[in-house]
């Protein structure tokens, strides 16, 4: 069995992803009811060599509700009337996954505010002040 790379220096070996091809929704007439093209992919994220633990976390996280409790990821592929394009385009969903995955995000940098916005931001609140006082009743003296 060949293995399938996902992202560079990230691979699956072929045996690993399972393939289950079923009847596609949606409109088609009598074709939709007798061929099977739409495909699940599932593959479990413990079998993704090259993959760092921080990246799996990341990976987790991305599939959200496509991720099933034991580490199953399942993808699914139906715009095609074409099993094998439905195939590629589950794969291609894994590869763009992992992709993401591998990317660590940029750490947030704290700024401060600079001198002029806090200026303005206090006329601002001034202003405001002002405009309320004027509302009131007026001031017998």
């Amino acid at each position: 069995m060949a293995d399938v790379e996902l992202a560079p220096g990230v691979w699956v070996g072929e045996a690993a992803l399972t393939f289950r091809a079923s009847r596609s929704g949606g409109p088609g007439g009598q074709h939709v009811n007798k061929v099977a093209s739409k495909i699940e992919l599932r593959v479990s994220i413990w079998a993704l060599a090259g993959l760092r633990d921080d990246a799996r976390e990341r990976l987790a996280r991305l599939a959200g509700s496509r991720l099933l409790e034991d580490g199953t990821l399942v993808l699914v592929a139906q715009e095609s009337r074409h099993q094998l394009a439905n195939r590629e385009a589950a794969l291609e969903r894994l590869q763009a996954l992992v992709a993401q995955a591998l990317v660590p995000p940029v750490p947030r940098r704290k700024t401060k505010p600079t001198r002029a916005s806090g200026e303005r931001r206090i006329a601002s609140k001034k202003k405001d002040g002002e405009k309320k006082r004027q509302r009131g009743a007026p001031i017998d003296e």
